[in-house]
């Protein structure tokens, strides 16, 4: 089966290019389960329930997030409610919403289980990422050897770490947050395709998505600045992951990056 795993989505741009992008590539790549990170969905930081829907309509299976998660307090009943927007699995005992789910492929019939993660180094406090990944890989595959990890972290050492961690137990684990793609994907001894980040789904003229006058001029003068996304043209970075359904052991990964017209 083929996965695809969609970098952070960048606000109303991002979720536009991914709804026109994401059918186009079910169809053109024969691809059986999409996930996609979408913590900065909504204006840029954050999703809210009407992003979230939006990315789901247009076949996104699974939605993963990370640190800006409570950015729009709206988003607490959806997730709480919700099995398709995770929330990372290592955050404090308590909070809503759950860090993996099992979801049954509609094309192959096939279960397939997401887990997110979020990092610890140059992050904020978090419970530790590689014990929550032991445990809930433990749950997950009694259901399916099919796995697909989102480790959202800033340090390559950790996101790399932890795809040396999971060799052999789960199918891929490919980072997100950076919003830069890595040039280092690869299949490790033990089946598990890994790649640093993914990128994002955004703007082209930007920095990370954000306007790039409002970001120099942080740079600049330390100054607070109020950051919107930029416009103009979007890439959409991700990784295409084909998956023995047997084993759950990957068998290739390929880089993605499509260019959308605003």
């Amino acid at each position: 089966m083929r996965l695809l795993f969609l970098g952070d989505v960048v606000g109303r741009p991002g979720r536009r290019a991914v709804t026109r992008l994401v059918p186009r590539l079910i169809a053109r790549e024969h691809v059986d389960f999409v996930v996609a990170n979408c913590e900065n969905a909504s204006g840029g930081k954050g999703i809210d329930p009407e992003s979230a829907d939006e990315l789901i309509d247009c076949g996104v299976d699974v939605l993963t997030s990370g640190n800006h998660v409570w950015q729009n307090s709206g988003i607490v009943p959806y997730i709480q409610e919700s099995t398709r927007l995770l929330r990372p699995e290592n955050f404090p005992p308590g909070v809503p919403g759950r860090g993996w789910t099992v979801r049954e492929c509609t094309r192959t019939k096939t279960s397939v289980g997401v887990l997110n993660l979020i990092g610890r180094v140059f992050m904020g406090p978090a419970d530790c990422p590689f014990n929550a990944a032991t445990r809930a890989l433990e749950e997950i595959r009694r259901t399916t050897p099919v796995v697909l990890v989102d480790m959202h972290a800033e340090a390559t050492s950790e996101k790399v770490g932890m795809g040396r961690f999971l060799d052999g137990k789960a199918s891929a684990v490919v980072g997100s947050h950076t919003h830069v793609q890595t040039a280092d994907e690869t299949i490790l001894a033990g089946g598990t395709a890994c790649l640093t980040d993914a990128g994002m789904c955004g703007p082209i003229d930007s920095i990370l998505g954000v306007r790039s006058e409002q970001v120099l001029r942080r740079f600049l003068t330390q100054m607070p600045v109020r950051f919107d996304v930029a416009a103009g043209p979007v890439v959409v970075h991700g990784a295409m992951i084909d998956v023995d359904e047997a084993s759950g052991r990957a068998t290739a990964i390929r880089r993605i990056r499509e260019q959308i017209d605003a």
